[in-house]
């Protein structure tokens, strides 16, 4: 399986297990236990002193606080302007098997900022791990849109994928982000940063 089209934000590593085994055949019950191991450990990279409540002097590290996580819940915006909060909304999606949504998206966020003399080959990447019939994390756009951005992606500027991941936020915010807020792993990081904070 090939690793995760951006590598700062790649998260394979956490519980050290391949997650082609998950795929093999592991029901969704066992999946929904690693979500949580995996991201109790990713929020411990993250967050190093999260549990003794003492913030880090070093300013390159991430403390995540609870006015942070809170803002999260105001809108699918400010969640994916959050570092933290795409680490944390991507676990969720890997538990739902969905997380070509926020990679994809991810992904039409650092190719509008590509120079213009590499469009051409981060385009091709782009089109043929998500857009195309047979991508390894195809998307779920319908026959029309996929056609139109395959047109676009031959001859890309650096607006070729912006309606594909337009459909694919919308997506993401009707449908994920509201389980995620409801969800399990939300709410108990949401609770302890709270308890805290308050220590």
């Amino acid at each position: 399986m090939p690793g995760l089209f951006f590598s700062h934000h790649n998260m394979n590593e956490l519980n050290g297990k391949d997650d082609c085994k998950l795929a093999e055949g592991k029901i969704h019950k066992k999946k929904q236990k690693t979500f949580g191991a995996d991201l109790k450990n990713y929020l411990k990279c993250m967050v190093p002193h999260l549990e003794s409540g003492i913030k880090a002097s070093n300013s390159r590290n991430v403390v995540l606080s609870a006015e942070e996580v809170m803002q999260w819940s105001q809108s699918l915006e400010k969640l994916l302007a959050s570092q933290s909060g795409q680490g944390v909304f991507r676990e969720f999606l890997k538990s739902e098997f969905s997380e070509e949504n926020i990679e994809f998206w991810l992904a039409c966020e650092d190719y509008k900022k590509t120079k213009s003399d590499h469009l051409h080959g981060k385009a091709e990447k782009i089109y043929e791990e998500f857009v195309q019939s047979d991508a390894i994390k195809q998307i779920n756009i319908d026959y029309h849109m996929r056609e139109a951005t395959a047109k676009r992606a031959q001859d890309p500027t650096h607006t070729s994928f912006d309606e594909a991941q337009k459909t694919v936020y919308v997506l993401m915010e009707r449908d994920s982000y509201p389980r995620f807020l409801k969800s399990k792993a939300y709410l108990n990081l949401l609770n302890q940063l709270q308890t805290n904070s308050s220590k």
